[in-house]
């Protein structure tokens, strides 16, 4: 099992607003302190842009690059998605790491609504996350679409509405799915062979039902701890573990609760929630 962190557990994020911003340093320092061997590469900005600078910033800390999470806007047809992710992949070839993680952007800001598309809009995502995985299987880069609350693949239906109409491989990212109203366990049953890269989350499904019935934006519920460490919510990580590695699944587990900070943290902070999920998901393999 292949078990990488990723800088949104310690509440680094690309959205304004989202909460205190810890420096690169400091969690790539605790990444390092906690075992973790790899990292995905964080919000676009939060490290260094140009690709050799983003490689000497992981290398004192001894952290391989997993690739990154990159959000793109995919359903206008008078955009074209791939200039910016080329460049995204720039890094990839200095710093590493392999999976371009794609998430269907909505056009606004945040995570906590979304706008609806058309028959149209939606063969535009087709075409694009085809393209886009032609684009990184170029340059020898695997491409996975992030289901991902608050984006253009939410539910279940658009999920498997992406599964069908296009060739796009999967990031199971077993709190996104559950909280958009998926069977995370349910869906690598029918689709594991799609799955190439896992967003290791586990969440209470109370809260989840909030946010489905608009009771509680997602913000709102990542700051009630809709997120909790692995094996301590309602995601069936154990059944999900258990499949992928019947269907020979040799990707990255990332470890991912996303956290807002109000400040900087006193004492260990999202250091101890990391530690508890890591050993916990290691006792799975």
């Amino acid at each position: 099992m292949k078990i990488a962190g990723a800088p949104i557990s310690w509440g680094v994020c690309e959205v304004p607003g989202w909460g205190y911003q810890l420096e690169p340093e400091q969690v790539l320092a605790e990444m390092t302190e906690l075992g973790l061997t790899a990292t995905e590469f964080g919000p676009q900005g939060w490290l260094p842009e140009a690709p050799a600078d983003r490689a000497a910033a992981l290398k004192p800390y001894g952290l391989a690059a997993v690739g990154a999470f990159v959000p793109v806007l995919l359903h206008d047809p008078e955009h074209d998605p791939l200039p910016a992710v080329d460049a995204e992949l720039d890094s990839f070839e200095a710093a590493g790491g392999d999976v371009l993680v794609l998430a269907a952007a909505s056009g606004l800001d945040g995570y906590d609504e979304r706008p609806e598309l058309d028959d149209a809009q939606w063969a535009t995502v087709f075409r694009n996350l085809d393209r886009l995985t032609a684009l990184a299987a170029a340059r020898g880069i695997r491409a996975s679409l992030h289901p991902h609350v608050g984006t253009m693949v939410e539910t279940r239906d658009d999920v498997l509405r992406v599964l069908e109409g296009s060739s796009i491989a999967l990031t199971l990212d077993t709190g996104h799915l559950l909280i958009g109203g998926t069977d995370p366990a349910a869906l690598v049953d029918d689709w594991a062979a799609r799955v190439n890269h896992v967003h290791a989350k586990d969440v209470r499904a109370d809260l989840a039902a909030k946010v489905r019935a608009g009771e509680l934006t997602y913000t709102e519920a990542v700051r009630e701890g809709i997120y909790v460490p692995l094996g301590e919510g309602d995601v069936d990580l154990p059944r999900i573990v258990s499949a992928l590695g019947a269907a020979g699944f040799d990707g990255w587990y990332v470890l991912e609760q996303d956290t807002i900070l109000d400040g900087a943290p006193a004492g260990e902070g999202p250091k101890v929630d990391v530690r508890t999920s890591k050993a916990y998901l290691e006792s799975l393999a």
